[in-house]
C-alpha cells in the first residue's frame, strides 16, 4: 500500500470512528464548562491561601 492510500485510509477509519461518538448539546457543554471554570478559580484561590500562609510563616522563620 502507498503512503497515499495510507493515509487515505486513516481518514476514512477516522471519519467512522467519529460518526459512533456520542456529542454533548451546547447547553451540555456550557454546563461542564462553567464548572471546570469554578473548580479552576476554587483550586486558584486555595494555592493562593496556602502560598500566602507558607510565605508569612517563612518570613516569620528567617526574620523578615
Amino acid at each position: 500500500m502507498n503512503p497515499f492510500e495510507s493515509v487515505v485510509q486513516f481518514f476514512k477509519e477516522a471519519y467512522f470512528e467519529l460518526r459512533k461518538s456520542s456529542w454533548l448539546s451546547r447547553r451540555e457543554a456550557a454546563d461542564s464548562t462553567k464548572v471546570v471554570v469554578l473548580i479552576v478559580a476554587l483550586m486558584s484561590l486555595y494555592v493562593a491561601g496556602i502560598d500566602f500562609v507558607l510565605s508569612v510563616i517563612l518570613g516569620a522563620v528567617l526574620g523578615r
